[in-house]
């Protein structure tokens, strides 16, 4: 399957990205920093940033000295800038090829569930390098979506099925492990390792996970464009597809690809 590759995805509702992608980015930001394990009092670019939900993750779990972190959508940065009113974190708008910062500004840089948004990913990779000192760590974790590893995997599937895919990001290609490690590679990153995170979610039952599910920025345009028998029939294909346990919940797995690598 050739993936569709738009001119731009946009998030603009940080309160309705949290309930559709926030939640799954904790999960896997918790297994991330397990991996990670930096010390605390370091500096931290967090690249697309979006609502929040990774600073904040940065803010809780690792005790930092600073945490800055950009995104195009001013829209969620007002959203993250609520969430850690009272943090060490400061957020702006701006673009991952170009970061704003000044050499060596950093201990660490992360791209969070960003780099297949990012239309040029070498080039947001090498700004990370830039901005870490020598010896600090550059490192992000992607769905793999072209693996199946995208949370709502399912749901996409079927769209495809019926005839409407969804949107795909630019730079799908990016989420695929191999294709992460040249880019650490080619950035001049050294003592590269990956890890690979799996996580599951539960909804109290389908009616939850369709109302969550259909809202995301790269779906909700195709759902909304169906038919409404076409529409009935895709929901029903999907809800036979998932399989409720027996309180009626639905749980559901994501596979996501994690790389560090240290600036020399």
């Amino acid at each position: 399957m050739d993936p569709q590759r738009p001119p731009q995805i946009r998030f603009d509702d940080g309160a309705a990205y949290e309930a559709f992608m926030g939640v799954w980015s904790r999960l896997a930001g918790d297994e991330f920093l397990r991996w990670l394990a930096p010390p605390s009092g370091w500096r931290w670019a967090d690249v697309g940033c979006g609502n929040g939900a990774f600073s904040e993750l940065l803010v809780e779990r690792c005790a930092p000295k600073e945490v800055q972190g950009i995104d195009p959508s001013e829209e969620q940065l007002v959203f993250a800038r609520t969430r850690l009113a009272a943090a060490a974190a400061q957020f702006r708008q701006g673009d991952a090829m170009a970061l704003p910062w000044a050499d060596d500004a950093f201990d660490a840089a992360v791209m969070a569930l960003v780099i297949f948004f990012v239309p040029d990913p070498a080039r947001g990779v090498a700004e990370m390098a830039r901005v870490v000192r020598p010896g600090g760590r550059v490192s992000a974790y992607a769905w793999d979506i072209l693996g199946g590893g995208f949370p709502y995997a399912a749901l996409q599937e079927e769209m495809t099925a019926i005839g409407s895919p969804p949107a795909w990001p630019p730079s799908a290609e990016a989420s695929r492990m191999t294709a992460m490690q040249a880019l650490w590679n080619d950035a001049g990153l050294v003592d590269v390792t990956t890890h690979e995170i799996v996580v599951q979610r539960t909804f109290a039952d389908f009616e939850s996970f369709w109302s969550i599910a259909r809202t995301g920025p790269r779906l909700s345009a195709s759902i909304a464009g169906m038919a409404a028998d076409r529409r009935e029939a895709f929901r029903s294909r999907l809800r036979e597809r998932l399989t409720a346990d027996a309180d009626g919940r639905i749980t559901c797995s994501a596979r996501a690809n994690a790389i560090q690598g240290k600036v020399a």
